[in-house]
């Protein structure tokens, strides 16, 4: 029988049984999954014994998973908010980008490279991992945060900032190598060509895409079908992110970004986001799994200097110039530490850039072997980093806080207020309600319509802004975060709503307040049998399973013939038909 020659199964067979197994290994070690996502790619890496995966197909299946994550970013991020931080996101990234850039250039002097070798290793070092950035953001709850989107928007400055040096490195290489001597007016119509470029394709998506996306997905949704509506959402992500690199050379995550941050004006921008998520997590796990396999473990024991220098740059060099310079714009502790956090680490735009580096001669090999070995550790490494920063922000804050007297002087106000750490409540035999969806609306709506007392943690804005519409008191931030427990007041609260529909972190919230608060009414929302099990594992009171009440509120209605009926027997034998004649 002939051998199947299926390299594309094999390498997504193998690429997500072993980021499987890994993951779990790292969780039972308490450590971040992706960490074991990353060494299941160095196992099918070409630098290790036994099967290999191939890294041309793992390098696109990776870039479906961006291509995904940033679409669902942009459903949630309106030109608005891009507006809103292009103040610091602007100048900060750009910034930014020139301080890591002059380090990679220091370090690629000291060990002998050339001028422009160390411009583009520096700049290779300059730019976060999307998918890094995302997932760090939406683990914490902040991606919606003002600090969240600061961080974003500094993304996509990144982003518009590769884009053009990849278009430039080419006439840059020509110029240092002395093969031509190429006018500063052909490099210049080169930049301006591809600002016209980005342009049209941003006024592109604003005007027509604007009109364009969301009418298409009303029109699919009143399909009534569920499966084009989702082939809708994948094949708009998918298609305007191919459109956009091939007729204007953006990159496939910029595209995507601005399709999802024009579907985000519709209404079902929220059941976009939903059908996205699977397919998004699964091709995010296989983005690691391709940065694994670039990485020749040699590098650590021929140059561990070089390495260590490397990591350096990308986790306190980065941090430390991002920081100060959210700072030097009057920004609060909290917004420059997760800003510079977010940023401690590279991914798949230094590949990119590298790899086009090798291309053109301009840098040696080895820089790749640098660049690669900083993207696997700053990766790894990255979780610790925002644990650190934010408690060492937290514990700066708390050591700093001096209570307002009439002689302490006033602080500076910041450019953008926003709370470090939630404000205590006062409130006292109140409900909390944690999330404010769907479900959490509905609820905070009944305990309006009943006058009860009720605060909403949450953390997005338009939550926000309908939870205090309905009479709330808000805490911002995650509610398995003991501060935010604490300033929820959950020791004297009545009863808790939890109305976020992951059971994972649902569980989580529930732990937390049980230990808080033991005599708690806590009831909860799951959407399985066996998230009702792990729920009322962890201490709720009430699991509400949606399919099992709809099924309950169905069968409570009477059937018509005991309806019919019930009106005969109550009409008797005057209304001109036999008794007990069932209709």
């Amino acid at each position: 029988m002939p051998e199947h020659q299926t390299p594309l199964i094999a390498t997504i067979a193998a690429g997500l049984m072993l980021a499987f197994i890994f993951g779990l290994i790292a969780q039972r070690l308490r450590v971040q999954p992706l960490v074991g996502y990353l060494l299941a790619g160095v196992m099918v890496g070409p630098y290790t014994p036994g099967f290999t995966a191939d890294p041309g197909l793992a390098a696109e299946l990776a870039e479906i998973g961006v291509i995904l994550l940033m679409f669902g970013v942009g459903l949630h991020f309106s030109m608005k908010d891009l507006l809103s931080v292009a103040r610091i996101a602007v100048p900060g990234a750009i910034g930014q980008i020139a301080v890591a850039t002059l380090m990679g250039a220091g370090l690629s002097w000291a060990l002998g490279w050339s001028a422009q070798a160390g411009f583009v290793f520096g700049l290779t070092l300059s730019v976060a991992s999307t998918v890094v950035l995302i997932r760090a953001l939406q683990d914490r709850h902040i991606i919606d945060t003002n600090r969240g989107r600061i961080a974003v928007g500094w993304l996509v400055v990144e982003d518009l900032a590769m884009v053009l040096a990849l278009v430039l490195l080419p006439a840059v290489a020509v110029v240092t190598a002395g093969d031509g001597n190429v006018p500063a007016s052909r490099i210049a119509f080169s930049l301006l060509v591809t600002l016209a470029k980005v342009s049209i394709f941003v006024a592109v998506m604003l005007v027509v895409g604007r009109r364009v996306i969301p009418w298409l997905m009303h029109h699919t949704a009143h399909t009534g079908s569920r499966e084009l509506f989702r082939l809708a959402v994948y094949a708009i992500a998918l298609g305007v992110a191919y459109g956009a690199a091939k007729l204007f050379g953006v990159s496939f995550a910029l595209g995507a970004f601005f399709a999802g941050m024009v579907l985000g004006e519709s209404d079902l921008s929220q059941q976009a986001a939903e059908e996205a998520i699977p397919l998004r997590d699964a091709f995010a796990v296989l983005f690691f799994v391709s940065v694994g396999m670039l990485l020749d473990p040699k590098v650590f024991v021929e140059a561990p200097f070089a390495v260590l220098a490397t990591v350096a740059i990308i986790l306190v060099g980065k941090s430390a110039a991002a920081y100060l310079i959210v700072r030097a714009f009057r920004y609060p502790i909290a917004t420059a530490l997760t800003v510079s956090a977010s940023l401690a680490q590279i991914g798949e735009f230094s590949f990119i850039l590298i790899g086009h580096g090798i291309e053109l001669k301009m840098v040696p090999k080895e820089a790749r072997d640098l660049v690669l070995a900083g993207a696997i550790v700053s990766i790894m490494l990255n979780p610790l980093v925002f644990t650190l920063l934010e408690r060492w922000g937290r514990d700066k804050q708390a050591a700093t806080a001096v209570p307002a007297t009439s002689n302490t002087p006033a602080a500076p106000a910041a450019a953008e207020p926003e709370e470090e750490l939630p404000t205590p409540t006062s409130l006292t035999g109140h409900d909390v309600v944690v999330g404010y969806g769907r479900v959490g609306s509905l609820v905070g709506a009944g305990l309006a319509r009943d006058a009860a007392k009720f605060l909403v943690i949450e953390a997005g804005e338009s939550a926000i802004a309908k939870a205090r519409g309905d009479g709330a008191e808000i805490c911002r931030g995650n509610a398995a975060d003991p501060a935010v427990i604490a300033a929820a007041n959950l020791a004297a609260a009545r009863r808790l709503f939890v109305t976020i529909p992951e059971p994972f972190e649902a569980g989580q919230v529930i732990q937390q307040a049980r230990l808080v608060n033991p005599s708690l009414d806590i009831l909860a929302r799951a959407h399985s049998d066996a998230a009702v099990e792990h729920l009322d594992r962890l201490g709720a009171n009430l699991v509400v399973l949606g399919e099992t009440e709809i099924a309950h509120r169905m069968l409570e209605r009477p059937r018509p013939a005991e309806t019919a009926s019930a009106g005969l027997a109550a009409e008797g034998p005057a209304a001109g038909g036999p008794a007990g004649v069932a209709a």
